[in-house]
């Protein structure tokens, strides 16, 4: 196949024609959009300590009070996109969120869909739509996108989660942006009570009006017991994990990124194929190696790494003894709607 021609090929009185009227001659950048047989992600595999950070987080905390902050947050940010913009991969906005004591960040609503990974503390809450979600380690609350949400602290110790949002591709459709509202008033409702058996959920006799959301707050006591259930029963099961799906469409927890729960058994090596999507690894218990292209990663508990798409990625469980559990986000459901997803090897 031939060379396509470059820019600088081109007489500069007819480049500077073509810019005149906003024309951008495509064969000298063709093969930069449309890379031959595999593409070239920003993204590279990136790692976050938690130890390292935390200081630097609470830190943030005495320096900037939360009414000056609203949301007090250090961004995971990946150098493949540059740190300016904000972002862990092509779709994922990466945060550690502090809550102090007492404090209390006010009611908004916006654009991009968020999730909470609850990563250490007690006595927290979100409030989504006037949902009151208790936050406890490991626990994944909603925030979908367009319902208001805030955040309180009535405990006596600082309280960090982990935000996974779409902010990316929303900033990138020039979609985003946010409203900031008056405090919730919360009304006495859980919905997790109503779906704490799988297979089973609450059906109407009369036709009622179905939320978008039905279940806001994943308790993580309930997922880990999912995951050893079936480690237990499926012995032979390679891959033990599960999705945080809605209970009542059995589609995806939100719209655009995928979240799942995998425990590694005591030891365990478990290679994952490469696949279209990006993918984030937090772990919630445990230590686990995470080896993605030349890079090899160990999670200690809360830390966080990112993985490109089209690149396979290898977990080790480093404790012969005891499980290890992660948090798992992806660009999947997005993948999937765009007739992008792929699985090679």
């Amino acid at each position: 196949m031939s060379e396509l021609g470059r820019l600088e090929d081109l007489p500069a009185d007819y480049v500077a024609a073509l810019r005149a009227l906003n024309l951008v001659p495509l064969w000298p950048s063709l093969r930069a959009v449309m890379p031959a047989g595999k593409p070239q992600p920003r993204t590279v595999p990136t790692a976050w300590s938690y130890a390292a950070l935390k200081p630097l987080l609470l830190r943030a905390g005495e320096l900037t009070p939360i009414e000056k902050a609203e949301r007090r947050v250090l961004v995971l940010a990946n150098p493949g996109h540059t740190l300016e913009k904000m972002q862990a991969c092509s779709a994922i906005y990466l945060g550690m969120q502090l809550l102090l004591p007492g404090e209390w960040a006010p009611s908004h609503r916006h654009t991009p869909n968020a999730v909470r990974m609850v990563v250490e503390g007690e006595g927290a809450w979100t409030t989504v739509e006037g949902e009151k979600c208790p936050m406890s380690r490991g626990d994944l609350i909603l925030t979908p996108t367009g319902l208001w949400h805030e955040h309180g602290h009535d405990g006596d110790q600082p309280v960090v989660w982990l935000d996974v949002l779409d902010l990316p591709l929303v900033h990138y459709l020039e979609a985003s942006y946010h409203v900031t509202g008056q405090r919730q008033v919360p009304r006495a409702s859980h919905g997790e009570r109503a779906f704490t058996r799988a297979g089973v959920a609450p059906t109407p006799v009369f036709e009622r009006a179905r939320r978008a959301y039905p279940l806001l707050r994943y308790p993580w006591a309930e997922v880990k017991a999912a995951l050893q259930a079936l480690a237990a029963d499926q012995r032979d099961l390679e891959c033990v994990m599960v999705a945080y799906l809605n209970p009542e469409s059995g589609g995806d927890a939100l719209n655009i990124l995928g979240f799942y729960a995998l425990m590694l058994r005591p030891g365990q090596v478990l290679a994952l194929p490469a696949r279209s999507p990006a993918s984030v690894f937090h772990a919630i218990e445990g230590s686990v190696e995470v080896q993605v292209m030349a890079e090899r990663f160990t999670l200690a508990e809360a830390d966080t790494c990112c993985a490109p798409g089209y690149e396979a990625v290898t977990l080790r469980n480093r404790s012969p003894s005891a499980a290890a559990f992660v948090f798992v986000a992806d660009e999947a459901p997005l993948h999937r709607k765009l007739g992008l997803y792929e699985v090679r090897g």
